[in-house]
């Protein structure tokens, strides 16, 4: 039986229905990626599946004790003294009536906050966006509910915070999720919703497999829309002939012109595209800015360590690393606008800076969006040339009556679609971005990137988006502890494959000793000891070779690494089968164990397999 079914769901805020006759079913063991434009309703879908808000007409039957945890966008917490004490109350542990139950609860929150990296006993008052995200996300995995709805769980969290959420997802209950990550969705989701126009429409598999449908049913629906409007037009030259052809008139003609009429009048539109263009005007000198020897601190805490780094004219920049690492206060270095500790900053010339701001503080609240883009003027200077300031809203999608609304109304991603249109407005040939996409829809997204990627002049970015990260920058400068910064080329994916290959030499020889080490005896181990001890620093002694088990160990163990990647394949395929979710909650449960059981076998093998060809090859070099 499903967890969930939505049936014909109503639902309007204003003008267009924000649900209009909606229908999803979700079966256990499911993780539904919920995406759509911002203000389509994915909140409001959310908020109705939790029973926070009733729907105006339609169904949601919900199976029999059902438990649905929902973390909204920005969790609020309740006042207590420390942090563990706001989410109890939240989550209304102290209800539970069963003291074992309460105790084991209570002692799950706690092992969840730990696992999310954050102190139990802090005061919630002070915590950050990302924290009280991070804090919310324990409590709701720590109360195993029966459907996890999360909304935004990936806003204001670092790279590490990210992957331990998909991690924890892909091991927990059945889930909907509203994310712009499409890395995550990838990740993460066995199966796509998309809310377009009031309707709800289900695509099987993840992220990727969502974007091929999409492209051959968006042509679809193109050529439908235009066979439609040649027909109505045709329909509508007959009727206007004039009085001569109204005697000849075909009544029942006309009544399907009228129905025509009617349905085009319902067909709502697909939502327009924002319209970005960057102009990077001048060309600066060829050289942006150059570090040496730079070193921050602020208090005892180093963000920046001896830092030697030159910035050119066309590099295209990611910086990477956890909250707190210290990104933002390395791109206020980069433009000059705070003076190191140490060593020198060197600008170069004929800089035109814009800069995206990670806090949006360079809004203010009570002006309006026209006076935001234009103060004082009616006209806006862009890449395409002179624009009215109501048509360069537009094209941000920002109709002409909101021109006059302050930005306080506005919600998150209106107000980055704001700051990106007076960005784009004025040249610049270095571009910096703090943080640009978050709130920001899939197709702002995608269209966001394809600006950049056309983009001539230099570009620092900083964002925990790997999929945005990948598609726009060429190497990246990335935080790795201490206030050590190493730079790496290419994007988020290829610092990932540069890290494993620095880090996999070492781990590889610690594990190639280990595999070695174990093969021995306790005597001879002991001989080899005092046989190094002996020897002190002045060489390598020879490996022994692997015994006969070991040898016959590491030849089967290729065939058996193969078979295990064909039933990793053979289980995806099947997930992905468009009517998976009809072979019920048991058989979803048992593919997700043995794609667990699997996915550590294979890694388990691999690192044996890696370990004994080491050992080979060091009893080799040894000249054994």
């Amino acid at each position: 039986m499903p967890l969930v079914s939505v049936s014909g769901a109503e639902l309007a805020f204003g003008h267009h229905p924000l649900l209009d006759g909606a229908d999803l079913v979700v079966q256990d063991g499911e993780r539904i990626g919920l995406i759509g434009r911002n203000g389509t309703g994915k909140s409001s879908l959310l908020k109705a599946l939790a029973g926070e808000i009733a729907l105006d007409d339609g169904r949601i039957q919900r199976s029999d004790a059902l438990a649905i945890t929902l973390v909204e966008q920005e969790p609020v917490l309740p006042a207590a003294s420390t942090l563990r004490e706001s989410l109890a109350i939240r989550g209304r542990l102290d209800a539970i009536a069963d003291e074992r139950e309460r105790w084991r609860a209570e002692a799950r929150l706690v092992e969840f906050l730990h696992r999310l990296g954050l102190d139990e006993a802090a005061d919630p008052a002070t915590a950050s966006g990302g924290e009280r995200k991070r804090a919310a996300l324990a409590l709701a995995f720590a109360t195993a509910p029966d459907l996890l709805l999360l909304d935004e769980p990936t806003n204001h969290l670092d790279i590490d915070g990210i992957e331990q959420v998909e991690d924890l997802l892909a091991r927990g209950p059945a889930s909907i999720v509203i994310t712009h990550d499409r890395a995550f969705l990838d990740r993460v989701a066995t199966r796509i919703v998309e809310l377009d126009r009031g309707m709800l429409r289900s695509y099987p598999g993840n992220f990727a497999a969502y974007e091929r449908r999409k492209r051959d049913e968006l042509a679809a629906e193109a050529i439908v829309a235009r066979k439609f409007d040649r027909y109505w037009a045709q329909e509508e030259a007959w009727i206007r002939k004039g009085v001569e052809a109204r005697r000849t008139r075909d009544m029942g003609r006309v009544r399907r012109l009228d129905q025509l009429r009617a349905d085009r009048a319902a067909r709502r539109e697909r939502i327009g595209q924002v319209k970005l263009a960057l102009d990077a005007g001048e060309r600066s000198g060829k050289l942006v800015a150059e570090l040496e020897r730079v070193t921050q601190s602020f208090g005892d805490r180093v963000l920046v360590r001896d830092l030697t780094t030159v910035v050119m004219r066309g590099d295209r920049i990611g910086l990477i690393g956890p909250n707190g690492a210290g990104k933002s206060t390395l791109l206020k270095l980069m433009l000059g606008a705070i003076a190191p500790d140490s060593g020198k900053v060197r600008l170069g010339t004929k800089l035109s800076v814009a800069y995206f701001d990670q806090l949006r503080e360079t809004l203010d609240p009570e002006r309006t969006l026209a006076d935001t883009i234009a103060p004082g003027a009616d006209w806006v200077e862009t890449a395409q040339g002179r624009r009215h300031v109501l048509t360069y809203l537009g094209d941000f999608l920002f109709p002409p009556e909101r021109a006059s609304a302050p930005v306080r109304t506005l919600s998150g991603g209106e107000r980055n679609r704001l700051l990106l249109a007076r960005l784009f407005a004025l040249p610049a040939n270095l571009l910096v971005l703090d943080e640009p996409t978050n709130d920001l829809d899939i197709d702002t997204l995608e269209l966001l990137e394809a600006t950049l990627q056309g983009y001539d002049g230099t570009l620092v970015v900083v964002s925990h988006d790997r999929a945005f990260l990948d598609n726009v920058v060429t190497q990246t400068l990335v935080a790795e502890g201490d206030g050590v910064w190493r730079e790496y080329a290419g994007g988020y994916t290829d610092w990932i494959a540069q890290r494993g290959e620095r880090t996999g030499v070492a781990a590889s020889r610690s594990r190639a000793a280990e595999a070695a080490g174990s093969a021995r005896t306790p005597a001879a181990a002991a001989r080899d000891a005092g046989r190094d001890a002996g020897q002190g620093s002045g060489g390598a002694r020879p490996r022994a070779k692997l015994s006969y088990k070991e040898q016959r160990e590491l030849e089967s163990l290729p065939a058996e690494i193969e078979a295990l990647e064909r039933e990793q394949h053979e289980i995806t395929a099947r997930v992905c089968a468009p009517d998976y979710h009809r072979q019920g909650a048991d058989a979803v449960r048992r593919d997700r164990a043995r794609a667990e059981e699997v996915e550590h076998l294979l890694a388990a093998k691999i690192e044996r397999w890696v370990a004994l060809e080491e050992a080979v090859a060091a009893a080799k070099g040894g000249g054994g």
